[in-house]
């Protein structure tokens, strides 16, 4: 048998097994007790309700798993790949390699979709809708679906075609003009989504003035971080989840809340998980984050150009014909074991950085972090996160370490805080009144 073939298998079966291990493991670790530290915002009706939710989530995500594995193999070992490069063969005869190789990724990407549907819709209009999340009309679900289709022609489309092109036209040097355009082209888009994408699926609307308001130009001033936009976003259009985010680069970069958060979390709570959104920036762990994708991304393309030509790998799929636009997608399937591994990488480094953000939030707000500890504590019940993942599913799958790990550390960084400037007088921004 193709020892590529065995290979691809072999990454198939044992990633799904490993998901089984792991959801094993996150249902068996849920805890029926209320943690003491969420007692005074968790009833127990709410918190059997989170837990209810881990469950049928995780059980939800396994269903999805196993039918995506069992079909994805059945389309591997029957010619699939082979009978939709034929397809796109025959509906682009003339069209040339790049155009077909369009065509062809296309016609998986709709299969993808077509497959990825009805969970789509089971888990936002009734796993969502029964625990009380989704806000989602099917008129706003049709119009992403529509804007999602329209954005991957516009932008992915061209940028495929690039990399089809430069791998088809430049040679042994394709890999490097290939990473550096893929590099560029991400570059870019990080200052015009927030301007030009963003707005296309939720509402931006600049901070009305108050307190709120005053309390965060105040914080970033003490900061000497220069803020382009305060802004709201109608996150309730689709969810009541509770979210903040910092997006965009130099004169685009602007700091969003949901109307969710500011609605459910009080004004110094919000400035301090702006600070700890702030202590991302002023660590640099973005830009440092960047830096690693970009080398990631290079070496990826590197490792790409060694298989674009390899017959054996395009026999493991019943292949006619040996193009570059089927190798780049046959290359993901190889890739697969690396991209977990670096995505274990990049989940441990963001914990650190985590950690790293809640600290300065603790040292540059004047409330001994309870204001950073109680918003982690809203957004936690508000969203019926669990409060005891598994540590196998934590260090596999967490970009977060766990809210209680987090409270700990905030409190223990607050303490030594304490000590040292005990004298220090309260800050306006620690008042606990709401916008």
């Amino acid at each position: 048998m193709n020892p590529y073939l065995i290979f691809i298998v072999t990454v198939l079966v044992v990633g799904y097994l490993l998901d089984l291990v792991v959801s094993f493991f996150e249902i068996r670790s849920l805890q029926p007790e209320l943690p003491t530290e969420f007692r005074d915002v968790y009833d127990e009706e709410k918190y059997r309700k989170s837990q209810e939710y881990t469950k049928v989530t995780t059980g939800f995500s396994l269903i999805q798993d196993t039918v995506t594995l069992v079909l994805t193999l059945i389309f591997i070992l029957a010619g699939g790949f082979n009978a939709v490069d034929l397809l796109a063969r025959s509906l682009g005869v003339g069209w040339g390699s790049i155009s077909t190789g369009l065509l062809f990724t296309g016609i998986l990407i709709l299969l993808s979709f077509l497959l990825g549907l009805p969970f789509s819709l089971y888990s936002t209009f009734v796993i969502e809708e029964r625990f009380g999340f989704n806000k989602t009309t099917a008129k706003t679900f049709v119009l992403d679906l529509l804007k999602g289709i329209a954005l991957a022609a516009v932008i992915g489309g061209p940028l495929l075609a690039a990399v089809l092109w430069f791998f088809e036209i430049t040679g042994n040097m394709a890999w490097i003009y290939c990473w550096v355009a893929v590099t560029l082209f991400t570059l870019v888009l990080q200052f015009l989504a927030p301007v030009l994408i963003m707005p296309l699926f939720n509402k931006f609307t600049p901070l009305e003035d108050g307190e709120l308001k005053e309390g965060i130009t105040a914080y970033a001033a003490q900061q000497d971080f220069a803020i382009q936009g305060i802004y709201t976003m109608d996150g309730s259009k689709r969810s009541t989840r509770l979210n903040a985010f910092f997006t965009g680069f130099g004169p685009f970069r602007r700091i969003v809340f949901f109307d969710t958060l500011v609605e459910k979390l009080q004004s110094h709570e919000i400035i301090a998980v702006l600070a700890h959104e702030m202590g991302h920036f002023k660590q640099k762990h973005i830009l440092k984050m960047m830096a690693i994708s970009v080398l990631q991304t290079g070496c990826m393309f590197f490792i790409l150009s060694l298989f674009l030509d390899n017959r054996q790998l395009f026999a493991a799929f019943g292949m006619e014909h040996v193009s570059v636009y089927a190798g780049l997608i046959f290359f993901g399937f190889l890739y697969a074991p690396v991209s977990m591994l670096l995505s274990i990488f990049f989940h441990t480094y963001s914990r650190k950085n985590e950690y790293e953000a809640d600290a300065w939030a603790v040292n540059t707000t004047e409330d001994q972090g309870e204001g950073l500890i109680n918003g982690l504590k809203k957004l936690c019940v508000h969203n019926l996160s669990n409060l005891t993942p598994h540590p196998f599913n934590v260090f596999i799958n967490y970009s977060h370490p766990p809210v209680l790990q987090r409270i700990e550390a905030i409190r223990g960084l607050a303490g030594e805080k304490g000590y040292v400037h005990h004298n220090t007088h309260s800050s306006p921004l620690g008042r606990d009144n709401k916008k």
